[in-house]
């Protein structure tokens, strides 16, 4: 992997929430935050704090893992970093796995086993999404975490999108996604990039001492921004049309 910039906490979080605000838990927020969502401010530590605690809601107990060292880049993925993903490994995945979740062995058994049943549901999903990515060319962010440039990557947001593009396009990766990795020495300790006992027990552990509230997912602990005039968030949604 090739360092582009070092990018913010806030902005990797930004960029999460973006690709998740669709799912149910934020039907009831959409209204009032989907500007603050979809047109993130990330100098605002007001803001920033409200994505942070939305993000929560849904992903806290994935986010919490992650060592508090952790640094952020924005990087370009090279040629030979395609044999180091690894699919972030739950849910549907195990079962078209067989065991190994790198994301060459996850393409080659899509592309030559049959499915069944779900998993021939979830498998023509990823299909369809392969198809339109033939013929989209706007940027969208995946999310990946590793110990160092040199070592095994974890996609724990964008499997579905890496997925199809491997089937579809693997020679224009960089060219579909800004890539953000979250690195740490540490990051051996996590168990969605390494799943160890220990790991898969502190994990539970946090799961359940945030079950029934989790403190940081809670807005109402947090002040709203002043929604922006409807005229300034026209012109705001003009603007990134413009840029596309």
């Amino acid at each position: 992997m090739k360092r582009v910039r070092t990018v913010t906490e806030a902005e990797v979080i930004s960029e999460f929430l973006k690709n998740e605000f669709y799912h149910e838990e934020f039907h009831r927020d959409r209204d009032q935050f989907e500007r603050l969502v979809l047109f993130a401010d990330t100098t605002r530590e007001d803001e920033n704090a409200l994505r942070r605690a939305l993000l929560f809601r849904r992903r806290g107990h994935m986010w919490r893992e992650l060592p508090i060292d952790t640094q952020w880049w924005e990087m370009q993925l090279e040629p030979g970093d395609l044999c180091k993903l690894r699919v972030f490994p739950r849910a549907d995945w195990r079962k078209v796995s067989n065991g190994s979740f790198a994301l060459a062995d996850i393409v080659d058994r899509i592309r030559t086993r049959k499915f069944s049943g779900r998993v021939a549901d979830f498998i023509s999903k990823i299909h369809v999404l392969s198809y339109q990515l033939r013929y989209k060319s706007e940027l969208s962010s995946v999310i990946l975490i590793a110990e160092d440039e040199n070592s095994m990557i974890t996609i724990i947001e964008g499997n579905h999108r890496l997925t199809a593009a491997m089937l579809s396009v693997p020679d224009k990766l960089g060219e579909r996604f800004r890539v953000f990795v979250g690195v740490s020495p540490r990051m051996n300790e996590v168990c969605w990039h390494n799943g160890t006992l220990s790991n898969l027990w502190r994990y539970a552990k946090n799961r359940i001492k945030h079950f029934w509230h989790d403190k940081e997912a809670d807005l109402s602990r947090l002040p709203i921004p002043a929604p922006v005039p409807q005229s300034s968030y026209a012109e705001a949604v003009g603007k990134a049309a413009e840029s596309k």
